[in-house]
C-alpha cells in the first residue's frame, strides 16, 4: 500500500513539474522576424578598450552597421528616465571626469576608479557628467537609443528589474509602443515577464535564467533562484521563449522546454565562433560579444 501510495505521489510531482515549465506555447508572427536575423549583439558590437564601449550609441550604431540585431538593457534614473546601462552599480562601467574623483570612487579590480552608487540613485542629467569606460560616450536615454536603431534592425530589449519594482516595465512600453521596428523584452526576473503577460501579451516576451547555483553568492543557492534556475515559474509568465546561459545548456527545464515544447531557445553569451558552432543545434538564437560570427 505505502508504495503504491508513493508511486502515486511520484507521478503527480512530474506531472506538476511539466505543467510547472510549461512555456507559451502559441506562435506569435513576430517570432520569425526576429529568427530571420539570429545573431544579436551583446550590448552593442561593443569593445570596452574602445571609443564603443558596451551600451553605447557608438556601439549600438556599430551592429546596426554591421547589420546585426541589438541585445540592450533598460533601467530607471531617478527621475524615472528610462536609460540603457546593464549593471544596477555604475562604479564598473561609467567614470568620473579626470580632475573630478571624489573621495568616495570605487575602485575595480582592475584598479580603475568608478562611480559610486546606483543609475537610480541619479537623475539623468545627473548622470551625462559621467562616461563610458576610458570613451567619450555618456549612457544613453533609451528613447535616443530607439531613434537611432529606427526600425533597422531587431531588438532584445532586457528589462532590468530589482525586486519588486516593476516601474521600468510601463515606461519601457510607452516607448516601444510608438516604436516601428521589430523588438521582444526579456528580464531575469519573473514578476517583469508576468507583468507583459498580464496587461501587453501581444508582445513576444522571454525569460532570462541559468543556473544561479554556480555563482559564489550564497544567496544564489537559494529556493527561490533554485527554481528560477529550472523554470518552475514558466507556469505564471508563458514566456515565448527563455534566453539562458549557453554554459547550462543542458539543464532539463531549458531543455524540455526547447526540445518537447518547442519553445524558441536563446543562447547567452557566446564568446567565440567554436561556442557559436557547439550551440547551433541547442539554441535558435544567439547572443554574442568579442568576436565577429562567421
Amino acid at each position: 500500500m505505502f508504495l503504491k501510495i508513493l508511486l502515486i505521489i511520484i507521478v503527480v510531482l512530474i506531472i506538476l513539474y511539466f505543467l510547472a515549465i510549461m512555456p507559451g506555447m502559441s506562435k506569435k508572427p513576430i517570432s520569425h522576424e526576429l529568427l530571420k536575423q539570429n545573431l544579436y549583439a551583446h550590448r552593442g558590437l561593443h569593445d570596452n578598450k574602445s571609443e564603443a564601449p558596451e551600451n553605447s550609441m557608438a556601439a549600438f550604431k556599430k551592429a546596426v552597421d554591421g547589420g546585426y540585431g541589438i541585445e540592450l538593457d533598460v533601467q530607471l534614473t531617478k527621475d524615472g528616465v528610462p536609460v540603457v546601462f546593464h549593471d544596477f552599480t555604475l562604479a564598473r562601467v561609467a567614470r568620473y571626469e579626470e580632475g573630478q574623483i571624489p573621495s568616495d570612487a570605487v575602485r575595480n579590480e582592475d584598479g580603475s576608479l568608478g562611480v559610486a552608487g546606483k543609475v537610480i540613485d541619479y537623475t539623468y542629467e545627473e548622470l551625462q557628467q559621467f562616461h563610458l569606460m576610458d570613451s567619450d560616450e555618456k549612457i544613453p536615454r533609451f528613447e535616443d537609443f530607439l531613434k537611432l536603431v529606427d526600425g533597422r534592425v531587431p531588438l532584445i530589449v532586457e528589462l532590468k528589474i530589482e525586486r519588486f519594482d516593476l516601474s521600468v516595465c510601463q515606461k519601457a512600453y510607452d516607448l516601444l509602443e510608438k516604436y516601428n521596428g521589430v523588438y521582444c523584452i526579456e528580464s531575469f526576473n519573473p514578476l517583469g515577464v508576468y507583468w507583459l503577460k498580464k496587461n501587453h501579451s501581444e508582445i513576444l516576451r522571454g525569460q532570462l535564467s541559468e543556473e544561479f547555483f554556480h555563482e559564489i553568492d550564497q544567496v544564489m543557492h537559494t529556493p527561490l533562484y533554485f527554481m528560477l534556475a529550472f523554470l518552475i515559474f514558466n507556469f505564471l509568465t508563458r514566456p515565448d521563449f527563455v534566453a539562458y546561459n549557453h554554459k547550462h545548456a543542458g539543464n532539463l527545464s531549458r531543455t524540455l522546454c526547447h526540445s518537447l515544447y518547442k519553445n524558441t531557445a536563446a543562447a547567452w553569451t557566446i564568446k567565440s565562433q567554436d561556442e557559436l558552432d557547439r550551440n547551433r543545434e541547442k539554441f535558435d538564437i544567439f547572443i554574442f560579444e568579442g568576436f565577429i560570427p562567421a
